[in-house]
């Protein structure tokens, strides 16, 4: 049965909804937050990638939030801007407020509904709770007529009573119903009684879009968005890479995957551009610090690689023996060598844009071109990873107080490992020396010389992006200040210089931190 729903008419039985909360429930991981500059790219990949809705953010939680909302309402088409809001009048008044510019608009309201969360969190007895559904409801179908209510931690919520709050907050007016497990309590046989129940026992749950929101605790959050879209959900909310609250949320790209791949087993559609998975997820790690694991699903770096004899031959032969999709449909590139020192900046150019880097602008583009040939001078062969690492680092940095001019280092056993740094200070070239534990120390001590900071150093690390002693350094550097985390990333040959740029940018990321007002505890 066709539902119509005032955000997408009248929708075939088979279509599912992808909810992308990347921008909200992603970013309250910790050292997961974005400025405006980022949110704002994100938003412009997740329209392009074709997410049918966009939860921009919690418009009441601070400035920084209302602003990014508001700004994605009023620049990305394409997608419906979703704000969330609690049940108080301010939180849904400062939402509508926000997504008033949006070309098409959702006020996400959810509430506790679980006996654990009414009794300890709330302090309220059902009764009150399911009043404040209908009055929040009914306030945002004011302001929206695309309203979704979620039951907080609905999955550990008593049958009875969920049965009752959702039909409440359908006859109040909402359009989509969202029931998470919220702490990622559940198994897949959960998923489908609860929205069984529903379907069966509550009046217009089969007029509605009944949504799922699968947290990742017990790694079972895929598997879960599955068993309810078996069940009759037709809306997955979901992130890039999987990021969120704790062990996160159901990855977008294994949800829309698994339906793509396994239409006799899930047979749904979505409106995703699979091709432009990879480009999303990388541009995510790119601006949270954050890589994915090697062996992630979909979009890991060994996804498609294969080491076993057996399976080489295997797939020499045919890739179907061990490949259920292939790399180009997630885009993902097939070429390994890329170019040499002696490629021109259109044919640098060409491979950006067939590596999903088509939005880069000439001033973006010609940084990295400039490091690019400087890295082929160094590098006897230049791969792919190779320009993805040099791309991203330069990727995103627009705004940044501070930026890297140049470093020399003195290191060795005889010591004292001694850097002298130069630095962009809000314009002004600014110049250090200072020695250390090594060299690493010692840069780090320098960058703390020319721009003091309380930060303390809780993660360092280093990764080769390719093989060879000529590979590029990959660091990331954690920095930790006032209960504030945030990453940081850095490429280069040079190991120093990689571990630097890293430093700077975690630095540059905890600076937009100290500016804007953390938002209130969430879950969903």
């Amino acid at each position: 049965m066709a539902i119509n729903h005032p955000s997408f008419g009248a929708m075939p039985d088979n279509r599912v909804i992808i909810f992308d909360t990347t921008l909200r429930d992603g970013e309250q991981s910790p050292g997961f937050s974005m400025n405006l500059a980022e949110k704002l790219r994100m938003a412009e990949a997740l329209a392009e990638l074709g997410v049918d809705v966009m939860e921009a953010g919690f418009p009441i939680a601070s400035p920084g939030d209302f602003e990014s909302v508001q700004e994605i309402a009023r620049t990305v088409r394409g997608p419906v801007i979703c704000g969330l809001a609690r049940t108080g009048q301010a939180d849904i008044l400062r939402a509508a407020e926000a997504l008033l510019p949006a070309e098409r608009k959702r006020i996400h309201v959810f509430l506790s509904t679980s006996p654990l969360h009414m009794k300890y969190k709330l302090r309220m007895e059902p009764d009150a709770v399911l009043e404040l559904a209908i009055a929040s409801v009914t306030l945002a179908r004011q302001h929206a007529d695309d309203v979704e209510w979620s039951a907080e931690d609905g999955s550990r919520t008593e049958p009875d009573f969920l049965c009752r709050c959702v039909e409440a907050a359908i006859k109040a007016g909402a359009t989509t119903i969202n029931i998470p497990d919220t702490v990622g309590y559940s198994v897949p046989e959960d998923m489908t009684r609860i929205f069984s129940m529903l379907l069966e026992r509550v009046p217009g749950a089969n007029k509605v879009v009944l949504s799922t929101h699968n947290h990742n605790d017990l790694g079972l959050a895929v598997a879960n968005t599955l068993a309810a879209l078996r069940a009759g959900v037709r809306q997955v909310e979901c992130t890039i890479n999987g990021i969120g609250e704790r062990a996160g949320n159901a990855a977008l790209e294994e949800a829309v995957m698994a339906i793509r791949t396994r239409p006799d087993a899930v047979p749904y559609q979505t409106g995703v551009e699979t091709k432009n998975i990879l480009r999303v997820s990388k541009l995510l790690s790119t601006i949270t610090g954050f890589d994915v694991q090697p062996n992630k699903a979909i979009v890991g770096r060994n996804a498609f690689a294969h080491e076993s004899g057996i399976h080489q031959d295997g797939v020499l032969k045919n890739a179907a023996t061990y490949e259920i999709m292939t790399p180009e449909s997630v885009g993902w590139t097939k070429s390994t060598l890329v170019m040499g020192k002696h490629s021109g900046r259109a044919a640098f150019r060409d491979k950006l844009q067939a590596m999903g880097y088509g939005t880069l602008g000439d001033n973006k583009l010609n940084d990295a071109f400039r490091r690019f040939k400087d890295l082929a001078d160094r590098k006897k062969v230049v791969y792919d990873e190779d320009i993805v690492a040099l791309v991203d680092d330069e990727v995103g940095r627009d705004h940044e107080r501070v930026r890297f001019v140049a470093l020399d280092v003195r290191a060795g056993s005889r010591g004292p490992q001694r850097a002298e740094l130069e630095l962009e200070i809000d314009g002004t070239v600014l110049h250090a020396e200072a020695t250390g534990d090594g060299p690493v120390d010692a840069t780090f001590n320098a960058i703390r010389t020319v721009f003091p900071h309380d930060a303390k150093l809780v993660l360092f690390s280093v990764g080769a992006v390719t093989e060879g002693t000529d590979a590029q350094a990959k660091t990331t550097v954690r920095l930790e200040e006032g209960g504030k985390m945030v990453d940081g990333q850095g490429a280069d040959t040079d190991t120093i210089v990689a571990s630097a740029r890293a430093y700077i940018h975690a630095l540059n990321k905890l600076l937009v931190k100290r500016a804007r007002t953390e938002p209130a505890a969430l879950s969903a």
